[in-house]
């Protein structure tokens, strides 16, 4: 039986002030004793979720179009993962596969190498979070390749731990303070830039982002010898949800051929079905050398995976490890979650994403602070701009419509300079797809008559 309120299901009801009081007593607990770190957009608290519906504590019922910032591929607390969490608790809960065996790491491990994008042998290291996945990415690479260097995108995010968040591009209070980062790691534009986009030139642009790594970087300033590893999101992420065109990914994957660099594809949020395919990178006919893997992996159970070409995982016993990486609790959520991802959430994914994109493909020109939707699967951005014509970015206006959208009873989060970002669970219903995009034309409706 639904532990959510019964009335209206699949859809949100609003009953109080938000927040509640119960949610406001929290939140005042929260301020007093937890890390001032956290982003909190809007008032939200959680008690309770279900498939792609979220409840706080005061019974008011939310439509999460953030998916747990991207997490839950397969919706929260899906019957099917919950009991395989039950099932493995009861039998295993930690032993440390970094000095022992079980079996079901073991499978998973299998599984993915099978389903990675790209020819040969796989092997499979795993961790706990999207920073630790690329961690270990950045030391497979200089460890196998004796190189030092890395080339990175600007908009790019890949987490906040040290070696991350040398790699990171996206916001610069995420590095303010923390300095010095690590070396050797050289920003360079990433396709469709914003710099692209004003322009007008997006195809010409694209490649000239592209070589800007051979014929700007490698010519005068990095040799390529000294670059271990070029790391990229087949589709950018907190850089605003862009989609580069295949061409730049071709000329991407040539120069890290050429030079025997290795190709990291950053899939923490675009992989798992995210696009409507197992990963992003099939969009694009990538083949990289080192995957990195995490947030719908195990639908909201704490698990990243690093999966690397066989001749890459090179290193020797001790060199990388982790205590609670692939713990069994978690594996077993990604076995049933991959199960599920197979037997039809991609597909739907893929469907439900045309759906929303159809249904928003005439926006730019109906609103006149839109200045373009645009995403693979249920990874769409909708850019928010001062005018349509001059593409003026607005980020206040963004910020207007998400808060907007919260008292409305739906969830969504900024990515980007001025983006939104839909990245609903997979199990979306075109019902909860119709309720969010009427609800974010309303929002920008009420803003153009200046409400």
């Amino acid at each position: 039986m639904s532990t959510l309120t019964t009335t209206a299901p699949g859809l949100p009801r609003i009953v109080t002030s938000l927040p509640g009081p119960r949610s406001k007593a929290l939140i005042d607990r929260d301020a007093a004793v937890l890390s001032p770190s956290y982003t909190r957009p809007y008032p939200l608290t959680v008690a309770r979720g279900e498939g792609a519906i979220v409840e706080d504590l005061d019974g008011n019922r939310f439509l999460d179009f953030n998916a747990g910032i991207a997490v839950v591929a397969t919706g929260h607390a899906h019957p099917r993962v919950v009991e395989a969490i039950q099932r493995q608790a009861a039998q295993l809960i930690h032993m440390s596969g970094t000095d022992f065996y079980y079996e079901n790491m073991v499978a998973l491990g299998e599984k993915l190498a099978a389903l990675a994008p790209g020819p040969g042998r796989k092997r499979v290291y795993f961790g706990n979070s999207g920073t630790e996945a690329v961690e270990a990415a950045l030391k497979m690479a200089r460890y196998h390749s004796g190189r030092q260097s890395f080339v990175a995108f600007f908009g790019g995010f890949h987490g906040r731990t040290m070696g991350s968040l040398a790699l990171t591009g996206s916001k610069n209070v995420q590095k303010q303070g923390f300095g010095p980062m690590l070396g050797g790691v050289h920003h360079v534009p990433y396709a469709y830039c914003y710099r692209c986009a004003y322009n007008r030139q997006p195809d010409t642009c694209n490649v000239e982002c592209a070589r800007a790594i051979e014929d700007t970087l490698i010519r005068h300033i990095l040799p390529a010898r000294e670059i271990a590893g070029i790391i990229v999101e087949p589709v950018q992420g907190e850089g605003g949800y862009v989609v580069p065109p295949r061409r730049f990914f071709d000329e991407l994957q040539a120069t890290a051929r050429r030079h025997g660099i290795a190709l990291i594809c950053d899939e923490v949020q675009s992989g798992m079905g995210r696009t409507g395919r197992m990963w992003a990178s099939d969009h694009f006919g990538l083949e990289p050398d080192i995957l990195t893997l995490a947030k719908g992996i195990a639908s909201g159970m704490p698990l990243s995976a690093t999966v690397a070409r066989a001749e890459w995982m090179s290193w020797t016993p001790g060199a990388h490890a982790s205590t609670f990486g692939g713990n069994p609790v978690s594996v077993a959520a990604s076995l049933a979650t991959i199960e599920l991802l197979e037997e039809g959430l991609v597909a739907h994914a893929a469907r439900m994403g045309e759906y929303l994109m159809d249904r928003m493909r005439e926006w730019p020109a109906r609103f006149r602070h839109v200045g373009e939707v645009r995403g693979l699967g249920l990874m769409i951005g909708i850019e928010l701009v001062r005018d349509r014509e001059t593409r003026e970015r607005a980020p206040e206006l963004r910020d207007r419509v998400e808060r907007m959208a919260f008292e409305r009873g739906l969830l969504v989060l900024g990515a980007g300079p001025n983006s939104l970002r839909l990245s609903p669970p997979l199990v979306v219903t075109r019902d909860q797809a119709d309720f969010a995009l009427d609800t974010l034309g309303e929002c920008l409706k009420t803003i153009e008559r200046g409400g």
